[in-house]
């Protein structure tokens, strides 16, 4: 490394916590960046290097572009040298859009529309015959062939079964200067006035000349100027009628089916998107779904009346326009608003329901005269279904949306498409078929179409087939075989977005690219771990330097550099503790090394808990790719649900278990997959879940707030003699509403300068100094603190400080128990690393009180936590479990797998080839059975203990 080119130096890092500090990282290596949560390694590979980066990339743009962009702050750091341009593959950056799929992030989805627009065939959905399309010269040549010696007509099709009158029409067929028209096969002339009768559906053909068909230039001339004007009339389609045997034939110069005359436009990439109008089904705008309003929620009780309260959305009867049409309707339809629901008419409760359009008269006896009463009722589903679908607010659409389910679009079934666009098909399957294949599935086919195309079609379409097929190869070697083109990518684990990125990157091909990855093996099973450490290999080998920030052994092991920053977490990190290849990072007494080198190690428990003799039984389990699972869950353990990616764990517990139990405890509105049947719910009394969503990310977010502690902390502000004298309330020492805070920075402490060309300054607020509060505010001290040097406190020192307050002290206490100690309450929530973010996230959960007979469900708890930060959570967890709750835990982490109780795998493979239960019991018995990839791994790590 003497070579000075062939290093990446930084020099005086002092990004967030980082002290100063100087590292020389080797170009075209691969190397890691580990340490403890929260000791500095995003500051340094993402706040610094790849800041720096993307700051030098912009700086090439004219200032006129740069206003635009708005401009990066450069991080505070002396000096980086040897810099390349710089790709960071973080967790959280692909789009939440419902419209982006698998397919259109990794572009085969692109690939795929240009394939089936130039090389598929078109079949007609009326007969499903293959559609035919000539041109006009063919038209003439057929027209001759078929047709010689006969008397025929030249027909423009104008309308295709649609009503209407069609006067205009005719009138203006009229003025161009045509005589006759076909109406419903009947050849008519045109008069004055002519229309059909608007309530029937018709066909109109523009008769553009009769003749008989013979050899000769004239003759010849004359057919091939009809068919022009023909096709002009007609948008690309005529028809040809024998006058003696009454029969039609289509011809099209787009495509069309010789039998029914439908036609197709020339397909184009964008008919296949689902994202273009030209492609879109219509139905559900390319979404694949659609919200249709559930009658049993808008009248959950059809015993009740309408008085009181039958129509959810509008409650008990009320004096206002909606009741005293539901009055009139009842006077209609002879009903009392009083009457059971269930014994209203059913016409009454299709107009109450749809709406309609009513005059009736009413004779009144007593008076002798007659009244007349309209009814003018939207409907309420249909009033329901409007605000959904124009509400000018999200609250108004989110009301709405309570009465509503999601349902799969009936038109084009799920798969998007207009309905053209499924009938263009290439050896038999249209692109939504592809696009429902998981990835293996889709490879084998590619592999094999070659030789069932026509030779034309494989000319165009090999370059298309071999781009397609790296790209599918790249997924398979990032370990992501069983997703599947259409999966919405909304619905992917943060770790499944950053492997699909990095197998878009690796597709590209770049050279000389410094690529910066955030933690690329979560939620991927061991088994994959050595695809993806390949991956990162091949990227390396081909002339690319690979910066890993990553706490997993086998990748730490695999690099050919380490830099391990510590020793500590938050202010007492921010140092390199050691760095060298992973033979010479053992050597050091690092926290690390200890770990690798089996110093320390997460202790298995010395026996497994036997539970409490209860169970949670679900049975008949089949949403996504599970077939027809049943598990029981022993109660009163530590459960791990294993098995690799993609295997069915999330759709099994997130989408299942968890919103079933959420509905019966909270009444929670999220609907779970398909199952049959759940018992033993009377064995637990909450449910508390803690999933990778992260937590609120911005400035004015902090610990203190997110947890709720902030609240408490304010309420006891305000009962100081002081505060109460003055009369403040708890929002007075808030820094989010006026009253409290500083006016000159609005709370923020700071104050934005804004410099046009150069990025914005922020310099320390001048009226608080930063306190981001009022001097009255500041003047109200507790124990001699003020609020501000309240938010200044680390966690440790407000245990201490609030320990006498209960409310306070218990969820500052579990803030400390996940090992956050170090942190300050203000510290705001940008500033966090994501493993901090994610135990924040777990201490609020955790905070909340246990009943002894809660079920915790935590999905990859483990996420940025370093094997330290594990051994601290699994305390805490081990803790919970103790009292008689119990824990659940999806991962694929197995210094978490050997300590729990009970273990569930699921497999054997990922996506269609999943969702089975391999095998359950506890960490020993699976290794005994030995079924399913995690039992080899397991063993592993149970034997080197």
């Amino acid at each position: 490394m003497s070579k000075n080119e062939d290093v990446i130096e930084v020099l005086g890092a002092r990004v967030h916590n980082l002290k100063n500090i100087d590292v020389t990282i080797p170009r075209e290596k691969l190397v890691v960046i580990t340490g403890l949560s929260g000791s500095g390694k995003s500051s340094l590979a993402f706040d610094t290097i790849y800041a720096e980066g993307q700051r030098r990339y912009i700086e090439t743009f004219s200032a006129y572009a740069r206003q635009f962009l708005g401009n990066l702050e450069r991080p505070d750091v002396d000096k980086i040298d040897g810099l390349s341009p710089v790709i960071a593959i973080e967790q959280k950056t692909t789009s939440k859009s419902p419209r982006s799929t698998v397919g259109t992030i990794t572009e085969i989805y692109d690939f795929l529309r240009l394939f089936y627009a130039r090389a598929s065939d078109a079949y007609s959905y009326n007969t499903g015959k293959k559609m035919v399309s000539y041109s006009d010269d063919q038209i003439k040549s057929l027209i001759l062939e078929d047709f010689m010696d006969k008397k025929v007509s030249i027909l423009a099709p104008v309308i295709r079964s649609r009503k209407g009158h069609y006067r205009e029409l005719f009138e203006q067929i009229a003025k161009q200067g045509f005589l006759k028209v076909r109406v419903d096969g009947v050849i008519v002339d045109i008069t004055k006035g002519m229309k059909v009768d608007r309530y029937k559906n018709h066909d109109i053909e523009i008769v553009i000349d009769r003749l008989k068909i013979s050899e000769g230039t004239d003759n010849d001339k004359r057919l091939q100027e009809s068919i022009v004007t023909a096709m002009y009339h007609g948008e690309d389609v005529l028809m040809v009628l024998d006058n003696d045997s009454n029969k039609a034939r289509f011809f099209s110069r787009s495509l069309m089916c010789p039998e029914s005359g439908i036609s197709y436009p020339n397909p184009e990439p964008n008919n296949f998107s689902f994202n273009s109008p030209k492609g879109m089904c219509p139905s559900c705008k390319g979404l694949g779904m659609l919200h249709e309003v559930n009658i049993s929620k808008v009248v959950p009780d059809d015993s009740l009346s309408i008085k009181n309260g039958a129509l959810a959305p509008h409650g008990p009867q009320k004096n206002n326009w909606i009741f005293k049409q539901l009055e009139l309707i009842a006077q209609r339809f002879k009903f009392k608003l009083t009457d059971p629901f269930s014994k209203i008419p059913k016409d009454a409760q299709q107009i109450i329901f749809y709406g309609g359009n009513d005059k009736f008269d009413v004779e009144s006896k007593t008076l002798g005269i007659t009244r007349n009463y309209k009814i003018d009722f939207e409907g309420v589903a249909t009033f329901i279904q409007n605000t959904f679908d124009a509400g000018e607010t999200t609250s108004l659409k989110r009301w709405a949306k309570e009465y509503m389910d999601k349902i799969k679009c009936p038109e084009c079934e799920g798969s998007r498409l207009r309905k053209e666009s499924l009938y263009f098909k290439v050896n038999g399957k249209n692109i939504a078929e592809l696009a429902q294949m998981d990835v293996v599935e889709l490879a084998a086919w590619f592999e094999n179409l070659e030789k069932d195309l026509s030779e034309t079609q494989v000319k165009i379409a090999s370059e298309i087939i071999k781009e397609v097929k790296t790209r599918l190869q790249f997924l398979v070697d990032v370990g992501l075989t069983y997703l599947a083109l259409d999966r919405s990518s909304k619905s992917l684990s943060g770790g499944e977005a950053q492997r699909i990125r990095l197998a878009t990157q690796i597709g590209s091909q770049l050279v000389g690219v410094l690529y910066i990855l955030d933690e690329p093996s979560i939620g991927l099973h061991q088994r994959d771990n050595e695809k993806l450490i390949q991956s990162l290999v091949a990227l390396r080998d081909i002339g690319n330097s690979v910066i890993v920030v990553e706490h997993d052994k086998d990748m730490i092991e695999a690099a050919d550099y380490v830099i391990d920053i510590g020793p500590a977490a938050g202010r007492f990190g921010g140092e390199i503790v050691s760095e060298g290849t992973p033979s010479e990072i053992l050597k050091h007494k690092t926290l690390t090394a200890q770990y690798l080198n089996g110093q320390k190690e997460i202790e298995i428990p010395k026996e497994r808990r036997k539970g409490n003799g209860a169970f949670l039984e679900l049975k008949g389990a089949t949403g996504n790719n599970l077939k027809n699972v049943s598990i029981k869950i022993p109660l009163g353990m530590m459960i791990g649900v294993t098995g690799v990616s993609g295997s069915g764990k999330s759709t099994l517990i997130n989408e299942t278990l968890y919103p079933i139990l959420n509905a019966y405890y909270f009444n929670g509105v999220k609907k779970p997959m398909p199952y049959k049947s759940i018992k033993g719910l009377d064995h637990i009394d909450k449910v508390i879940d803690i999933n990778q969503s992260p937590i609120g990310r911005t400035p004015r977010s902090n610990p203190a707030t997110y947890t709720g502690v902030f609240s408490e902390i304010r309420s006891l502000f305000a009962k100081v003699p002081e505060a109460l004298i003055r009369g403040y309330k708890p929002g007075r020492f808030s820094f989010n509403v006026q009253g409290g805070r500083c006016e000159t920075c609005k709370g923020g402490g700071l104050r934005v300068i804004e410099m046009n060309f150069l990025p914005d300054v922020y310099v320390e607020c001048e009226t608080c100094q930063g306190k981001r509060f009022n001097r009255e505010t500041l003047e109200i001290r507790y124990k001699g603190k003020s609020i501000y040097d309240v938010l200044e406190m680390t966690i440790d020192e407000a245990c201490d400080f609030f320990e006498p307050i209960p409310k306070i002290f218990r969820k500052l206490k579990t803030i400390r128990d996940v090992g956050l100690g170090y942190i300050t309450l203000g510290q705001q929530s940008t500033t966090l690393s994501g493993g901090e973010a994610q135990r924040i996230k777990l201490a609020t959960e955790l905070s909340k009180r246990d009943t002894g007979q809660t079920f915790y469900i935590l999905d990859e708890p483990t996420t940025g936590l370093h094997f330290e930060d594990i051994r601290v959570l699994m305390i805490v967890l081990q803790k919970l479990v103790s009292k008689g709750n119990t824990v659940l835990i999806i991962e694929h982490n197995l210094d978490v797998i050997k300590t729990v109780d009970y273990i569930i795998d699921i497999g054997p493979e990922g996506g269609k080839k999943g969702g089975t239960v391999m095998a359950i019991g506890t960490p020993e018995q699976i290794v005994k059975k030995n079924k399913g990839f995690t039992a080899p791994f397991l063993k592993k790590e149970l034997k080197s203990k």
